[in-house]
């Protein structure tokens, strides 16, 4: 299974993704270049921005995709 299947089966699953749950559950390091290969194949991915902090205690806004 590429990594672009894995992260589509995960969105199609009903859950979220974040670009670090996706290296963290999935092995993908490059998450934001597997969703737009998916958009380039036709499937819609919604974007949400979402703020957290970081390991700073900064807060900052990272994308959360779905289906």
């Amino acid at each position: 299974m590429s990594q672009a299947q894995r992260i589509q089966q995960h969105l199609e699953s009903g859950k979220t993704l974040t670009r670090l749950e996706s290296w963290s559950e999935l092995g993908v390091l490059e998450a934001p270049a597997r969703i737009c290969e998916l958009r380039g194949r036709g499937v819609e991915i919604k974007t949400e921005m979402i703020t957290v902090n970081n390991r700073y205690g900064e807060n900052v806004r990272v994308a959360r995709w779905s289906i």
